[in-house]
């Protein structure tokens, strides 16, 4: 049995310095996880686990776990002298692989809980929901890649991301429907991701989270991926295969509330020190769980030592950092008389904004080849602006206007299109005020909305058409990507998380031609510069015809900054086909048509232009040379000169 802290006084006094007390009490202490929470240390020659936790208002703070029979009166730590709020301990004769909590009394009504560790890198497989005594020593193998990710990171490269839920991507049937492993995934899902083109790949939350049915959304392991999957080293060992395969990671995170459950971060201490007092500011309508005050330097720290956790230890590629509009607006999904405004009597969240900020900040002041992304839904400028400008920040935004446009416009009859015509074209007047990425993501395919291909409009045939266009029309629209798991496949139930994806879809042809048509797009994508080069500034992209709503058509061109690579893009959003359809072009010659989404090997009628079409020299659209082309129906064609 370990020997209790009233009776072992050696505290390793160089795991928290004077230095790492003056930093956390101003707030700039951002690599917290090095020294808080359960690290075993050697302690004149004694091995053993130096225990630390924040608990300003706290009478008294033991640990208990397996090593001392769950004893309360035990192993008890020590308030620092320093009005810091942390306790900390040493406790010899254990290590890796214990389980623990902290058993705390406040000193407000004596309030006593069992806490698990904020800062632990492990827990126990939900529901039991101890935490346990671990280290992250792991040899990676990816220097090739962290050497040269900024290549990949950068935005004028091309970023076509896979979003995945790990317990539902595939499943082992013969086990019950068991969720793969970390290890399982990477065997299965780099193969595929090769296979299909993607550049990154983006897990749901791997944070630990009690309810799995949140899908990791209410996170409580800010430091710990979850156990459900494996070890810490397995995940990093999925991610170090996937780096190796020249696949991106990029990481969802949610700093925007966290559930309520007793042995979390609520009420902690007694109080509320994570969260605040007032529920008008403090309790999330939406989701029943709580918000993190942003106006305590504590906090602040703790989150963005989680942001710097995962790219330090776990190589993260980036983050996609979720409900954000819901940290900017202090009466977001409020009633009046349900939130307090600022001090200026305004509602911007001025401690959220001032967060955001030093997040983005001392992130890519340590590391500058990855991408913090935001998922903001409202028309807040300069999200993905420098800080120095006034900026959020980040370096890209999803582009949520034009996902709820776009799938809007597309769920329409083609007959009732032309009424709508503005859906499709408005996200290009706003497209370059922000760092976009246009995704169609799990929140499109959940709670009834349908998959990808049940919205779409029309008989079997033309469903699968509609989506062909779509994801075409992804791919052409100026921003980076992301497709859902099961978008690409023509998935017809919308995403449920119990299940694996319907994989036997692909022995029919349908879902043969979605998959192959998804493929060809990355494969263009990736391999042509003016798809993907100027994203984001205006001379990358040129309209050709943007008004002809009668026929349901827009083309226009995308290019190199140089104008040395171009394509042409075609859409037709109407079941018909357009013979003898003139558009004008910027260079005479012959213009292949290097896709088409209505070929026979995707499912389509077969319709197109023979590979290819010359010009005339015969101005149209108020460009020197035209093309007379066939546009088949809920058809997109690429054109390369």
């Amino acid at each position: 049995m370990a020997v209790s802290l009233s009776k072992f006084q050696a505290i390793p006094s160089s795991l928290i310095t004077d230095h790492d007390i003056y930093l956390f009490k101003e707030g700039n202490h951002f690599k917290l996880y090095e020294k808080l929470g359960a690290h075993p240390v050697v302690c004149d020659g004694v091995a053993g686990v130096h225990f630390a936790v924040w608990a300003p208002n706290a009478r008294s703070v033991s640990v208990i776990g397996n090593f001392n029979h769950w004893d309360r009166d035990h192993d008890f730590l020590t308030a620092r002298w320093d009005s810091s709020g942390i306790w900390e301990g040493f406790v010899p004769g254990i290590g890796k692989g214990e389980l623990y909590k902290y058993f705390i009394i406040s000193n407000k009504n004596y309030y006593q809980v069992e806490k698990q560790d904020p800062f632990a890198f492990y827990n126990e497989v939900a529901p039991r929901t101890a935490s346990v005594v671990w280290e992250l020593d792991y040899a990676w193998n990816d220097a090739a890649w962290m050497n040269e990710r900024h290549k990949h990171n950068s935005l004028n490269a091309p970023m076509s991301t896979y979003e995945l839920h790990i317990g539902s991507w595939r499943q082992v049937v013969e086990e019950g429907g068991r969720a793969f492993s970390y290890r399982e995934l990477a065997q299965h899902l780099i193969p595929y991701l090769k296979e299909t083109g993607f550049t990154h790949v983006e897990f749901l939350p791997v944070m630990e989270h009690p309810f799995y049915g949140s899908w990791g959304y209410q996170t409580l392991g800010y430091f710990a991926a979850t156990s459900r999957y494996g070890t810490p080293q397995d995940l990093m060992y999925l991610i170090d295969s996937l780096h190796q395969a020249g696949i991106g990671v990029i990481l969802d995170w949610v700093p925007s509330h966290f559930p309520s459950d007793e042995h979390g971060l609520a009420y902690f201490d007694g109080t509320h020190l994570f969260e605040h007092a007032d529920p008008k500011r403090g309790f999330h309508p939406d989701w029943n769980s709580c918000i993190f005050n942003y106006g305590r330097n504590e906090v602040r720290e703790f989150l963005i030592s989680s942001a710097m956790f995962w790219m330090d230890k776990f190589h993260a590629d980036g983050m996609r950092v979720d409900g954000v509009a819901s940290m900017l607006y202090l009466d977001y999904s409020r009633k009046p008389m349900e939130w307090i405004p600022n001090q200026y009597g305004g509602r911007e969240n001025l401690d959220a904004i001032y967060f955001l900020r030093r997040l983005n900040e001392s992130v890519y002041g340590n590391f500058p080849d990855i991408q913090m992304i935001a998922e903001e839904s409202t028309a807040w400028g300069g999200v993905s602006r420098p800080v120095h400008t006034g900026g959020l920040g980040f370096g890209l935004k999803w582009n949520m206007g034009w996902m709820h446009d776009t799938l809007l416009y597309m769920s329409k009859d083609p007959v009732y299109r032309k009424f709508h015509h503005n859906e499709l074209t408005f996200s290009f007047y706003y497209a370059f005020t922000e760092n976009f990425a246009l995704s169609l993501s799990h929140d499109e395919v959940v709670h009834g909305k349908g998959a990808l291909v049940s919205k779409m409009p029309g008989d079997d045939w033309q469903k699968f058409a509609n989506l062909r266009l779509l994801l075409g029309y992804m791919y052409a629209h100026p921003g980076k990507k992301l497709l859902f798991m099961g978008g690409e496949l023509g998935q017809r139930d919308e995403w449920n998380s119990n299940k694996s994806l319907d994989w036997h879809l692909l022995a029919y042809a349908p879902h043969q031609g979605i998959l192959q048509w998804v493929k060809d797009l990355n494969k263009l994508y990736r391999g042509d510069p003016s798809l993907y080069q100027c994203d984001f500034k205006p001379e990358g992209f040129e309209w050709i015809d943007l008004n002809d709503y009668n026929q349901g058509v827009i083309s226009f061109i995308r290019k190199t900054s140089d104008g040395k690579n171009k394509i042409v893009v075609v859409c037709n959003f109407t079941p018909m086909t357009w013979h003898n359809y003139n558009i004008g072009v910027p260079e005479g010659g012959r213009w292949q048509e290097v896709l088409n989404s209505d070929a026979a090997a995707y499912g389509g009628s077969g319709q197109g232009n023979m590979g290819f079409k010359e010009s005339a020299a015969l101005p149209f659209h108020g460009r020197p040379h035209s093309l007379s082309l066939t546009i088949p129906p809920l058809g997109i064609l690429f054109l390369q000169k």
